[in-house]
This record gives C-alpha cells, structure tokens and sequence, in this order.
C-alpha cells in the first residue's frame, strides 16, 4: 500500500500497472511513455530554470577547485618571496600578491578545498545525526520525543558564533598544535554540534505528518516491522526538506567557517581558506584592496550559488510554488 499523493517517490514503472495503464483503443498505439514520479517531475522542472544551471555550473566549478586546485592556479599557494610583497596584479599574478609575497590568485583557488570541504562534511554530519534523531523523535514520541526535544532545546539555547568561540578556543587554541586534519576536524564538529537540532525538528515535523498516512497504517497493520516502514515508507517521503535544506546549508556553513576563521578561531595556518586570506589582508586593504576583495568575490559567489540551487531545488520539489 502507498500514499497516492507521495509514493511517486519510491515507486517504479509498472508498479501499479492496472492503475496506469489506459486500453488500447483499435487503431490508436498506446503510449510507451512511462510515468514520472515526484522526483521526475522536479527534474522535468529544474531543467526549464535558467538560475538552477547557472547555480549548478558555479557549483561545479567550485567543486573542481575544491578537488584539483593544480589545474586552475600551477604556482604555489603556501610558499612566497618577500621581493614581491604587495605587488599589483600581472601577468605573473593574475591577483597579485600579499605582504608575505605569496601568489594571491593560487591562495583563492587553493582556497576553496578547505571551504568546501568543511561545509560538505558538516552538512553531511548535521543531516546524518540530526535526521536520525528527528525520525526517532517522531516516529516513537512519548517520553522518547519529549527528551530528544529538550535535548534539542538545551542547544537551540547556545548562540551559534558565541558558541563555537568558546568550542573552538578551547580545543584548537593558541598553542594547541593541532594538524591541518585535527584543525578541520574540530571546526566541522563544532558546525555540527551547533546545528543539528534545526535538521532534527525539521524531520521531526515530516516524520509527524507522515506516520498516520494510510499507506502506514496499512503496512503497520500488515506486520511490517518498524526498520522496514522508516526506511521504505517514511524516510523517502520525508527526504524532501532535508534536500533542500541541505543545500543551503552547504552555503550557510562555507559563510560560518569564513566568519569563525576571520575571528582567528576557525581554521588556522598551515590552512589556507578564503576566512584565513580576508582576516590577513584587512590590514592592508587600503594599499592592497586585492587581498579582501578577490577572496571576498569567490566566498560571496559559492555562497550564493548554493543559496541559489537550494531555492530551485524548493521550487522544484513544492507542488504549490510550481
């Protein structure tokens, strides 16, 4: 059994061949077009919205500079010469170069990788924990529900930026000796600790407006265990949300790690990030405005590019804002 209105999600051609399939009248061939589910239709959707391929096409090419740096900027993004502080934009460097000499344009393109990396993995923590509190939330309720909701209360209460000071100071402080990875680690973790109860009362709310549907009830009531109904009947139709929540995030969170690294609590050197590159060269944006501005375009860009993607995806997906 299924939900009409939502079980296009999971369904598959053929499923419900007496349903779907129309008789074939004498003379007129019957349509070999097969039916479009609610993931379809948000395809068919997407392709018609010039701001989805423009917003999926920066994204991409952030995506490829997160991955391989090397085949956008060659020179070095760690090392530099002092005989070329602050010098102008060239030939030689496109964005010219900072106080210490270094290439500014392979520091924005190398840049990325840390960016984008830390905002990927927190949202993938952030949906994982989050999500499955949220289904076990819902779907038990009863005092299961009431102290994973409190629990969320209790880090709904933190302030997000004064929050992950006070994490990230105290784990990844002046003198703590942290690696590059234990650097990233724990800047992704802080994210994530801070911002999983907003992904849990998101499912939480879908789990609740599902779990009553009759195609539930009626797997219930066919002895279908309770693995089986939220993996094969409430997780897919609860999907939704979180897909377009998570897109934006990705964007939210590439913003978060800049402002937390501009604040000198984020990432830290060796790192190179886009936060690192405007907290160093505020000093110098009066003779040097490149050292703020180009780094500040590429953040603003994939920022808004997942904004941008994630309002498509919402579009897309939402029947009432077709």
């Amino acid at each position: 059994m299924s939900d009409p209105s939502t079980a296009s999600i999971v369904s598959t051609p053929g499923e419900h061949p007496t349903d779907s399939a129309a008789p074939a009248t004498a003379g007129q061939p019957q349509s070999n077009e097969k039916p479009r589910g609610l993931l379809g239709d948000a395809w068919r959707d997407l392709r018609r919205k010039p701001l989805f391929w423009i917003s999926a096409t920066l994204i991409v090419i952030f995506l490829l500079m997160a991955a391989f740096p090397a085949l956008f900027a060659p020179g070095d993004a760690v090392n530099g010469s002092l005989s070329r502080s602050l010098d102008k934009p060239s030939a030689n460097g496109w964005f010219g170069y900072d106080v210490q000499g270094r290439d500014v344009y392979a520091r924005v393109i190398y840049g990325a990788r840390a960016s984008i990396v830390v905002a990927v993995l927190s949202v993938m923590g952030t949906l994982l924990i989050g999500g499955t509190m949220g289904i076990i939330s819902g779907y038990r309720g009863g005092w299961v529900d009431a102290l994973l909701s409190r629990i969320a209360d209790v880090f709904f209460g933190l302030p997000f930026v004064l929050g992950a000071i006070v994490i990230l100071t105290t784990f990844n402080g002046s003198g703590a000796g942290n690696s590059k990875a234990q650097i990233m680690g724990l800047v992704t973790a802080s994210l994530i600790v801070l911002s999983w109860p907003v992904v849990m009362r998101l499912m939480r709310s879908s789990v609740l407006a599902t779990k009553e549907a009759d195609y539930i009830v009626a797997a219930r009531a066919l002895g279908a265990g309770t693995g089986r109904i939220i993996l094969k009947h409430l997780l897919p139709n609860c999907l939704a949300p979180l897909l377009v929540y998570g897109t934006i995030m990705v964007g939210s969170f590439i913003g978060a790690e800049a402002t937390l690294s501009f604040l000198g609590v984020g990432l830290k050197s060796p790192v190179v990030s886009w936060g690192i590159m405007i907290s160093d060269g505020q000093n110098f944006v009066r003779v040097a405005p490149g050292l703020v501005f180009f780094p500040a375009a590429f953040l603003v860009t994939a920022v808004l590019s997942f904004v941008m993607l994630g309002e498509s995806v919402r579009e897309a997906l939402d029947p009432k804002l077709r």
